[in-house]
C-alpha cells in the first residue's frame, strides 16, 4: 500500500487528505463553478458525505496518494494534489490537483505543491515519468506545470465538452532524468 507521507515547502505543507478533513469550506469549493469548471464533479452537486465518500475511496486505494494542500502560516486547508494510479510496471503516474480557495491563486502554490509531489514520486517512488493533462483553456494549470519543469506533450483535439462547445486537452509529463528502467 502507499504511504501518503507529510511533504512540506516554502509556503505550503501536503498531508494525507482523510474523510475528516472534509468541511463545509471544502464541499462548497466543489459547488463553486469558478472554481469546479474544469473539474469532472462539476456535473454534480457535492455534499459533505459525497466528499467524504470520495476521500474514503482514495484512501483506500493502493495505488494513490491523496494530500490536502494547507498554508504553512494559517494551517489553512487551500486545495488537495492526488498522485496516481501509479503503475509500478511502467514507473508511471499521473497528477490532478486545485487550489480551492481562492484568495491563494496566482501565488504559485500549484507549482510549489506540483513540485513536491514530483520530488516525492522520482526520488521515495523511483516513477520514471509523471504526466498531466488540463483543458486548453485552463491557462493557470497549465503555467503551474510548466513553471514546475513539465513539458508538453501533446494534444488531445476536441477531447472534452466546455461552455458548450469541445475543447481540446494539453497533455504534460515530465521525465525524472536520473531514472534508468532495465530494458534488457
Amino acid at each position: 500500500m502507499l504511504k501518503t507521507p507529510l511533504l512540506t515547502g516554502k509556503q505550503i505543507y501536503l498531508k494525507a487528505l482523510m474523510q475528516t478533513d472534509v468541511t463545509d469550506e471544502y464541499v462548497q469549493w466543489l459547488n463553486d463553478s469558478s472554481i469546479n469548471q474544469f473539474l469532472e464533479s462539476r456535473y454534480q452537486t457535492q455534499t459533505a458525505a459525497s466528499c467524504r465518500h470520495f476521500v474514503g475511496e482514495l484512501q483506500s486505494q493502493n495505488n494513490n496518494c491523496f494530500w490536502g494542500i494547507y498554508c504553512n502560516q494559517s494551517k489553512q486547508h487551500i486545495g488537495n494534489i492526488k498522485l496516481g494510479p501509479v503503475n509500478k510496471l511502467y514507473q508511471r503516474a499521473t497528477i490532478g490537483l486545485l487550489i480551492g480557495n481562492k484568495s491563494y491563486w496566482g501565488k504559485g502554490i500549484a507549482t510549489e505543491a506540483i513540485n513536491l509531489v514530483s520530488d516525492f514520486a522520482f526520488q521515495k517512488l523511483s516513477l520514471h515519468k509523471i504526466d498531466a493533462g488540463c483543458y486548453v483553456s485552463n491557462q493557470g494549470s497549465k503555467k503551474a506545470f510548466l513553471k514546475a519543469g513539465y513539458q508538453v506533450e501533446g494534444l488531445l483535439k476536441d477531447h472534452f465538452f466546455y461552455q458548450n462547445k469541445f475543447e481540446h486537452c494539453v497533455l504534460l509529463g515530465k521525465i525524472c532524468e536520473n531514472s534508468q528502467k532495465d530494458t534488457q
